[in-house]
């Protein structure tokens, strides 16, 4: 499979390279914030619109999971967040007359940045059967023809439901709820191809998939290991709780095969010293790992800590703490015991003096808190991975104290209240129940397919209709050509989204563009002005209200285009279900989750105090582990690291800078000195002479999985940048076609997007050589 770069790709003469940076925000992401914002929504309304993000009376973030302090700034946004507030609210749109123009076929050249630079759709639009191009739909005719093939359908296993976190609450809950009553637990959903290892790992170990900290508890914290995470580009507040963590004591240490320049030193761009001064230092040690060599790491911690205790009986592991609260240590520890240094330093591809230089930090610390991304969830040990940091923490008691705990950071804004509302392929029997008689019908209780056996059923022709709330799940999923493939497999395909994305041009024989209101847009019924609420990373639950005028006087919110499929698909058959109520007042859809969901009570008033609730969590707030022994589970795990023959590379897919998720802002990483382009593979200087190549040169990426298939992802520049050796990164959804369908997490079934192992094939005649001089020309222009 090859997969060749868009047609409008920038080419040789456009690209620049230049040193990484080594600080993020200050100054450069100030006038970064306002340059995307003014450029999509001109300066008043950029104002208008940024000084509401986050706040108690305005709207959530579409950016990221990060919760808000109790005390907010005026400004409460990160550069990202308003590069993501101003694609949503945009004044670019594209209106019928867009797809008059270009045919599908016109369209798939096009990269995910031109399409998602064209603005917001504004019509609900269909694709029949054999035609080239969208048409304008009524709404009415559109759920008429998604009643139509739903009805068709032989089973109702025959259609998958899929789900952005970008869905609030109240809409994930009733899209649950309709997939539930039209008979199937086919809900695929992002959780899958992200944080789905960090939840299998935690509900076995702890009895629930969340991260037992709050903001406060990073406050109080004697040290943050903060691993396999980018938070200067992926969540930028996550820098200003640190920089404060860092001030009342706490000390830092970053695990990452990339060097990141905001762990490096932060500039808050909301203090003086932050835009004119030197900025805080974040972190105390940087381990730069090899991917995939985590496990391994905290195998050597675990091991450490156990040989403390054995020197000085009671002055290391809280003893009380497991002998009352765990189950399994004594296996643990031996198996603990038998971690082999020689093994930890070939995984790790540390110096072993780093390593016991680190421990040193942790036996310094009462109160740790790890947290951790998708550099550790994306790989084939990811679940064993997180069990090990588990164990960690476990040993000094450092889960359920303040100060101390579990902190998996989510991506996408809502995707952790998703997974609470009910999405989720595999729910639980008391789920079902509580549903059920809430809403006097029988919930299926056969697992559904998540993201990866989905793409697999509509490949086999066993899913039929595809259906996705928000997202750009052929960006998003692994395997991009064969994922394609799968889905014009389909005959029907409906994308409930704000813009235009890849997702709509790869469609079924037959393909509907629902356009709905985004979070910053007034959601206006005849009852009054309505608000939906979200649930950030840290289990705090809070109202969003947007307040802007909608793009277009067509948009229905994402509720409405919920209640009104259910109602047009679930005719004879419908649970008892006021679809037409809870479209017109969503305190009455509150009011159920409230009856199904366990700590929702009293919902609508909680939710409406000044920053909201905060969900019940057992092991941070009782010590108590509803897993299958009633306690918090040691877990011995065989020490697992990625395999690379000589020769190859084992690579990780990335973000760059101006991009969250699949939706890229723009064509710069101005972090990792990458200006104009994307089509780049970070290599060491070393690794690059190994494999006869300067830097600058064009190589073609394939990657070698043992199914037989050749997937190719051509013309990207080499560039030479500090990795670990033998590892390599690049952007995606660029090189998501080099990740393989059946390469997933054990347990979790979680795409292996960070350790994929390529060689790499270089394009003569094509390259361009970016030495040092001309590098340190291009920092000084810029």
């Amino acid at each position: 499979m090859t997969r060749k770069p868009p047609a409008e790709d920038p080419g040789d003469a456009r690209l620049r390279i230049g040193p990484p940076k080594e600080y993020a925000a200050g100054l450069p992401a100030v006038t970064s914030s306002l340059r995307h914002a003014g450029g999509q929504m001109g300066a008043r309304r950029s104002l208008l619109t940024l000084l509401r993000v986050n706040q108690k009376e305005g709207f959530d973030c579409p950016g990221c999971a990060w919760p808000e302090p109790d005390h907010r700034h005026r400004a409460e946004f990160c550069e990202n967040g308003a590069k993501a507030v101003a694609e949503e609210a945009t004044v670019r749109r594209v209106t019928p007359d867009f797809f008059a123009e270009h045919t599908l076929e016109d369209l798939l050249p096009r990269s995910d940045y031109w399409l998602g630079q064209q603005g917001r759709l504004t019509h609900p639009m269909y694709r029949p059967a054999g035609a080239d191009r969208y048409r304008p739909i009524s709404w009415d005719d559109a759920f008429a023809v998604i009643a139509r093939e739903l009805g068709a359908l032989d089973h109702p296993d025959q259609a998958a439901f899929y789900t952005s976190g970008r869905a609030s609450n109240e809409a994930a809950f009733l899209y649950q709820l309709f997939v539930r009553g039209f008979g199937t637990n086919n809900l695929p959903d992002c959780s899958n191809m992200c944080h789905e290892s960090s939840g299998s790992a935690l509900v076995e170990t702890i009895g629930i998939g969340k991260g037992s900290v709050s903001l406060e508890d990073l406050y109080e914290a004697d040290l943050i290991l903060v691993v396999g995470q980018n938070p200067g580009t992926n969540h930028p507040r996550m820098l200003s709780a640190l920089e404060r963590a860092k001030q009342q004591g706490a000390r830092v240490i970053a695990v990452n095969p990339l060097p990141e320049a905001g762990l490096l030193r932060f500039k808050n761009p909301q203090k003086p010293s932050g835009i004119i001064g030197g900025g805080t230092k974040l972190a105390d040690q940087f381990l730069q790992i090899r991917l995939g060599g985590d496990q391994a790491l905290f195998q050597a911690f675990n091991r450490m800590l156990l040989e403390a205790e054995d020197e000085a009986p009671g002055s290391c592991l809280d003893t009380s703490f497991i002998e009352r609260y765990t189950h399994g240590f004594e296996e643990f520890a031996e198996h603990a015991r038998k971690a082999s240094w020689e093994d930890i330093l070939e995984a790790t591809g540390l110096p072993e003096e780093e390593i016991r230089t680190a421990f040193g930090h942790v036996l310094a610390a009462k109160k740790i808190v790890v947290c951790w991304a998708m550099g550790l969830t994306q790989h084939k040990h990811s679940v064993p991975t997180i069990r090990d940091v588990v164990n960690f923490l476990l040993l000094r008691g450092n889960i359920g104290r303040p100060g101390a705990g579990l902190c998996p950071v989510r991506g996408h804004s809502n995707v952790q209240g998703d997974r609470t509302m009910g999405i989720y392929e595999k729910p639980d029997a008391a789920f079902l129940d509580r549903l059920g008689a809430e809403f006097a019908f029988t919930p299926p209780r056969r697992h559904g397919h998540d993201a990866v056996d989905s793409i697999r059923a509509m490949r086999d022709g066993d899913v039929k209709v595809f259906v996705a709330l928000g997202g750009n799940f052929v960006a998003a999923a692994p395997d991009t050509d064969l994922t394609e493939q799968a889905l014009r497999r389909c005959r029907l395909t409906v994308q409930i989204s704000t813009k235009l994305n890849r997702s709509h041009v790869i469609a079924g024989e037959q393909a509907l563009i629902l356009p709905c209101l985004g979070r910053t847009e007034a959601d206006l019924r005849p009852g009054g002005p309505q608000l939906v609420t979200v649930e950030d990373s840290m289990g705090m639950v809070h109202l969003s209200r947007g307040r802007l005028t909608p793009a277009s006087e067509h948009l229905l919110s994402e509720v409405a285009i919920i209640c009104r499929m259910a109602r047009a698909t679930l005719r004879e058959t419908d649970p008892q279900v006021p679809w037409e109520q809870f479209e017109a007042d969503y305190d009455r859809i509150r009011d159920r989750i409230e009856r199904v969901i366990p700590g929702f009570e009293d919902f609508n008033a909680r939710v409406r105090q000044p920053g909201g609730f905060a969900l019940p969590h057992p092991p941070r707030d009782e010590r108590r582990f509803t897993t299958s022994t009633g306690l918090a589970n040691f877990t011995a795990n065989a020490l697992e690291s990625p395999k690379v023959p000589p020769g190859r590379l084992l690579l990780q897919t990335l973000r760059s800078h101006d991009q969250y998720n699949t939706t890229i802002y723009g064509l710069d990483d101005r972090y990792r000195g990458i200006q104009q382009g994307r089509r780049v593979l970070f290599l060491h200087p070393d690794d690059l002479t190994e494999h006869g190549l300067a830097d600058g040169d064009m190589v073609d990426i394939v990657s070698e999985y043992g199914d037989g298939v050749e997937r190719r992802a051509p013309a990207f520049r080499a560039v030479s940048y500090p990795t670990p050796r033998g590892c390599c990164a690049a952007y995606f959804p660029e090189t998501n076609v080099l990740v393989p369908l059946d390469s997933t997490a054990a347990i979790s079934n979680t795409p292996t997007s960070k350790s994929i192992v390529v060689r790499l094939e270089q394009v003569r005649g094509g390259q361009v050589r970016v030495g040092q001089a001309q590098a340190e020309q291009v920092s000084a222009d810029a």
